[in-house]
């Protein structure tokens, strides 16, 4: 069962911290206070394979969906995580419609892509599942792109079309940079692209997502204009507000 599409199914907004720090003590904790999903990022973080392979088996215990973010297009990453059985993957950077081909044909065996044979935790390590995996199981894998500049989304009426997407998570950062505006994702530009392109994937019936902060005013305002997945702030950032807010208190005893 993948428990990232079953969560989708459900149709309730989907809750999601980011995963950035290597203990996969991290997961389970995510887990068992109750966020559906876990973003594992491995694009901007020193995290290993192994250690990817540790946080997904310590979701897998504490029953929190998983979703784990490739370097920008990286064949061989991608086949190694593939190869691992996350619940979803997630590329990052796409630029066009070209390269989004690419990356989806990357996580589909042939004659629908060109992805190479070769999972293991992918098929519970049983090579008596190769064939169920490859007719059916490929198709469970949830595939996202997440959407960091204006190109895609001059692309996106046509990518949309796709059958294998699931959906799109938007990186507000890089796409305020795309638009001018780096870093201010409350921009007028930024803020109109993301309006533009979530009305060309709701028309699709694609699943949208958006990573942010976990400030109060900034995540009402990204859940009003109709995501269906927020991955609001994450370990590191959880920690050091928490650790200056208890510095805080103890600095103020007298």
């Amino acid at each position: 069962m993948n428990l990232l599409r079953e969560r989708i199914k459900e149709g309730q907004l989907l809750k999601g911290a980011l995963v950035s720090l290597t203990d996969p003590c991290l997961c389970e904790i995510m887990g068992n206070v109750g966020f559906d999903c876990v973003f594992i990022d491995t694009e901007h973080t020193y995290m290993s394979y192994k250690d990817v392979l540790c946080h997904l088996n310590a979701a897998r215990s504490s029953g929190i969906a998983s979703l784990v973010r490739v370097p920008q297009n990286d064949l061989t990453a991608t086949k190694k995580i593939l190869e691992m059985g996350p619940d979803g993957i997630l590329f990052p950077m796409v630029k066009s419609q070209e390269e989004f081909n690419e990356l989806m044909n990357m996580t589909l065996y042939p004659p629908l892509g060109t992805r190479g044979f070769g999972p293991m935790r992918a098929i519970d390590y049983c090579s008596d599942k190769s064939l169920e995996y490859v007719q059916t199981k490929q198709h469970d894998l949830c595939r996202y792109v997440q959407i960091e500049t204006i190109e895609l989304i001059n692309d996106l009426e046509k990518i949309a079309e796709n059958p294998y997407i699931d959906g799109f998570i938007f990186g507000p950062n890089d796409l305020s940079g795309s638009c001018g505006e780096l870093l201010n994702v409350f921009g007028e530009a930024t803020v109109t692209q993301i309006k533009r392109a979530i009305e060309i994937l709701k028309r699709h019936k694609k699943s949208v997502g958006f990573a942010c902060g976990f400030k109060d005013d900034e995540v009402r305002f990204w859940y009003s204009l109709g995501f269906d997945m927020i991955f609001s702030g994450g370990d590191w950032t959880y920690i050091y507000n928490q650790a200056t807010t208890t510095l805080k208190l103890l600095n103020s005893l007298k």
